[in-house]
């Protein structure tokens, strides 16, 4: 079970939210401005989550990776609530690395390992990863899949307590 408490700091909409596992952020408003918006929390998640699971797959199949980020971008319908209706996913790699490699990895990532990517193609929200691999002055650019609206994710095993 994973937790997460949000706690008012001020008398703007300033907002401490720590996890369970001890660490925390500060999220605010446009107008407070001390902090990332609610809804760029959300595309900061994904970022985190596919880029730790593309790198580790990487890693595992020995690429030399010299440099990698994942860029994000989300369109949020007009009106309340604002949900995300497209997110585009950018893996960006540096180094001699197998293009199949790179493939699989972000393919796995999007289809499989990657909880919040799982979580947001399993609603309204569609998610379209691709890559751009930088090598020896050549670049190759690719789109991989893309995941949602509706995505079964599979068998979920729910606690008791949310059973029924």
């Amino acid at each position: 079970m994973k937790t997460a408490r949000a706690r008012l700091v001020d008398d703007g909409m300033r907002f401490r939210i720590s996890s369970g596992s001890g660490h925390a952020i500060t999220a605010d408003s446009a107008e407070g401005d001390t902090g990332a918006r609610p809804a760029e929390l959300l595309l900061m998640a994904l970022a985190g989550c596919t880029a730790m699971d593309v790198i580790s797959i990487l890693r595992k199949k020995r690429q030399p990776v010299e440099r990698y980020e994942v860029s994000v971008v989300g369109e949020q319908l007009s009106g309340h609530p604002a949900v995300f209706e497209r997110i585009d996913v950018e893996h960006v790699v540096h180094g001699p690395v197998e293009p199949e490699a790179v493939r699989r990895g972000i393919e796995l990532s999007a289809t499989r390992y990657c909880a919040v990517g799982a979580t947001l193609s399993s609603g309204v929200t569609q998610i379209r990863h691709c890559y751009r691999l930088l090598a020896s002055g050549a670049l190759l650019e690719a789109e991989v899949c893309s995941t949602g609206p509706f995505r079964p994710v599979g068998p979920v095993e729910r606690p008791a307590a949310l059973a029924g």
